[in-house]
């Protein structure tokens, strides 16, 4: 067991941060190793639900193989979930899944784009919206980054940090002893109660997926009382967005596009123009009014 101690704002270097957090009260620490190769999907979980609010999972990992120019797959998956692992089509776990999926994809299924893998993305998903195998996800991720991780001669590392209701990646996978941010997006809403654990899955191509440890930080953060008082084992997995992520749809560019206009999204439409309008009648009187003052001049 380790401890941890109060979030700080930002902290750059893994080790130093590492000691900051496992000084004082230690929350928990699962240690293990997933190999993995080809023809093969594999999963470990965490055997008790987390019901911390705030967290922080450092992950140590190395992916490997003798696949050369892309031939290789498909990578490794952390997941925060209602339910533990089960056998799926999605990094080897249910592809309806409740909660968080960080997932460390180092196989491109979609030839258009214009990506470059290995590449790292999370989902938060609340059982109604399934990954897109063949477009790599990217119709439901959060944001990503693309992150060098294969065949490294040193061990690589990814951080994963929920406080507050904002959700942010870290990794470090070039040596440097410091944190490199990969995602950080607010307006996350995740419970209490979920079930940590992590998988690796490789299809028709085959690679090596080591995971050497993963390690749980509580972090300790005041909340309002209103906060306190709710029931967060019965949150709702969500994000706000202005547009849902699985509202979008991929076009060949890599950016998104809207697919039809909701109820809300018309409303506000319908308020912006009509803001325009009277807007514009405003500036309409001011301008007729200031001419109606130059004409009187003349008589």
């Amino acid at each position: 067991m380790e401890g941890c101690r109060r979030q700080r704002k930002s902290v750059l270097h893994r080790e130093q941060k590492e000691k900051e957090l496992a000084e004082s009260n230690v929350i928990a620490i699962e240690r293990s190793e997933l190999h993995i190769r080809s023809h093969f999907s594999v999963y470990i979980n965490f055997l008790q639900p987390c019901y911390l609010k705030d967290w922080e999972m450092h992950v140590q990992f190395k992916v490997h193989g003798s696949g050369k120019k892309n031939l290789h797959g498909d990578g490794i998956a952390v997941w925060y979930t209602k339910d533990r692992l089960h056998p799926g089509p999605v990094f080897s776990n249910n592809a309806h899944f409740h909660g968080l999926a960080v997932f460390i994809d180092t196989y491109s299924n979609d030839d258009s784009t214009d990506r470059s893998f290995p590449f790292i993305s999370a989902m938060v998903n609340n059982g109604t919206v399934s990954y897109d195998h063949g477009k790599d996800g990217r119709s439901s991720e959060l944001g990503g980054c693309s992150a060098d991780i294969r065949n490294r001669d040193f061990e690589t590392y990814l951080a994963i940090r929920y406080s507050r209701g904002r959700l942010t990646v870290m990794v470090d996978v070039d040596d440097k002893n410091e944190w490199k941010e990969c995602i950080d997006i607010g307006g996350v809403r995740l419970p209490t109660g979920y079930f940590f654990g992590a998988s690796a899955a490789t299809g028709d191509l085959s690679d090596n997926h080591d995971i050497i440890s993963m390690k749980l930080y509580q972090l300790m953060v005041d909340h309002t009382q209103e906060e306190e008082n709710l029931d967060w084992t019965k949150i709702e997995p969500s994000v706000s967005f202005f547009r849902s992520p699985k509202d979008n749809i991929d076009d060949p560019t890599g950016n998104f596009r809207g697919t039809a206009l909701t109820g809300w999204k018309v409303f506000l439409l319908l308020l912006c123009a009509l803001l325009g309008i009277i807007v514009c009648a405003v500036v309409g009187a001011v301008v007729f009014q200031k001419r109606q003052e130059r004409n009187k001049r003349f008589y």
